[in-house]
């Protein structure tokens, strides 16, 4: 489970900003987090604010950091890190980039972090607390100068050695074996999913469908029956393709997705059903894969075509201690309003992003930050602009006017 992370001068966020899974003191809707270690950790949270002031791009530097740990062993010693500092300063845009995490597996807290540019990783830290004591795992500073326990120095200064400047010390540690490196590479490369855009993310589930056993397509059949679409059966399978196709396009694949309607015996094509059923049905393996396997689940614009009851629904299946048994995380942003309601999720699981005009920096704060009170209309209050995180709309045009 994700507690909390942080980034500094990546994408649009030049200062350091903070997002938290953690609850605070808030009472109320205790199913909406799951209390480990003495510390109440977030099942759920939403980031609000308006276009372009930096929602997606929290998610993104979360996917390239699972992309950069996966591929890093197999990077070339001369190969650039997708590593994109704040642009808009001149200062900025010439330093590395800053990024930690916090997080829990197997009930243990790790810390792991690093500062890089696109050209070498300068620092790289991994700690955990077994007993609730912080223990060095590896400290890497200066771009290779490294700091191990006692008992780990000679194993894993033979590892430094495999090590360049823009490889990172997780990844190669535990392609080599390194026992105590493996969860945290685990999680951080496989323990979290991200779901941005359509046409990526139904290659990937029609894959899912493909592969996995009947367990998935039940839950799906459950998932569609629950939210009222009509769908009976349906049946994913790979197309073969030409060879010459595939000699030109080798990683190309190709589904033919059939859904059957009730009452009816004619099977209806992908591309046939509405863009909320495409996406719906693309996102059901994610949300099995998270609920199944204590995963954390980051979706970008939940509720794109999707009707606000059902982004909800999603929402509360995360929520609900029955269905949601492991302690899986939803991360999510969204412009759905409605879910800004107190009977439905803590001011600690709301947050916003917003973008200053004039220096291009987006800023990360959470609505508990606001003394909001129980009863409040926090939904009303968000559109008047009470929390920030709304588009500052001029309403000034004058299309017509003769020159």
């Amino acid at each position: 489970m994700i507690l909390e992370f942080s980034v500094a001068n990546f994408f649009s966020f030049k200062e350091r900003v903070t997002f938290s899974m953690l609850a605070n003191a808030t009472e109320g809707l205790n199913d909406n987090f799951v209390l480990l270690n003495n510390k109440k950790i977030l099942k759920t949270a939403a980031i609000y604010g308006a276009n372009a002031s930096g929602k997606s791009n929290l998610f993104k530097i979360l996917s390239l950091v699972i992309l950069m740990l996966r591929n890093s062993s197999q990077n070339d010693i001369n190969a650039k890190l997708p590593i994109v500092p704040f642009k808009l300063d001149s200062k900025t845009v010439d330093e590395p980039s800053e990024f930690e995490i916090k997080f829990v597996v197997e009930d243990i807290k790790y810390v792991y972090g690093f500062l890089a540019d696109q050209n070498k990783i300068y620092e790289e830290y991994l700690y955990y607390y077994p007993n609730g004591r912080e223990t060095k795992i590896f400290d890497r500073t200066n771009v290779d100068f490294y700091s191990f326990s006692q008992k780990d120095e000679k194993v894993l200064k033979d590892i430094q050695m495999k090590t360049s400047a823009n490889k990172f010390f997780l990844s190669t540690a535990t392609n080599w074996n390194f026992e105590k490196t493996k969860k945290a590479y685990e999680f951080l490369t496989f323990g979290m999913g991200t779901c941005f855009n359509l046409e990526e993310l139904k290659n990937m589930s029609l894959n899912e469908y493909v592969r996995n056993d009947e367990t998935l397509k039940q839950f799906a059949l459950e998932f569609l029956k629950k939210t009222d679409f009509s769908i009976e059966d349906f049946k994913v399978s790979k197309i073969d393709l030409p060879a010459e196709l595939l000699s030109k396009m080798p990683n190309t694949q190709a589904f033919q997705v059939l859904f059957k309607h009730k009452g009816s015996d004619v099977y209806l094509s992908f591309d046939e059903e509405s863009i909320g059923t495409q996406m719906v049905f693309s996102f059901i393996p994610f949300i099995s894969d998270s609920l199944h396997h204590k995963k954390v689940l980051i979706i970008d614009e939940l509720d794109r075509s999707l009707h606000p009851f059902l982004v909800h629904y999603i929402v509360e299946m995360f929520n609900d201690p029955d269905v949601n048994k492991s302690g899986s995380q939803l991360i999510f942003n969204t412009h759905d309003t409605n879910l800004l309601d107190l009977n439905i999720l803590r001011r600690d699981q709301i947050w916003f992003t917003e973008k200053e005009q004039e220096s291009g920096i987006s800023t990360l704060y959470c609505l508990a930050d606001f003394s909001v009170r129980k009863s409040e209309n926090v939904e009303k209050g968000y559109l008047l602009g009470r929390y920030g995180a709304v588009p500052f709309i001029k309403n000034d045009w004058n299309l017509w006017s003769e020159k």
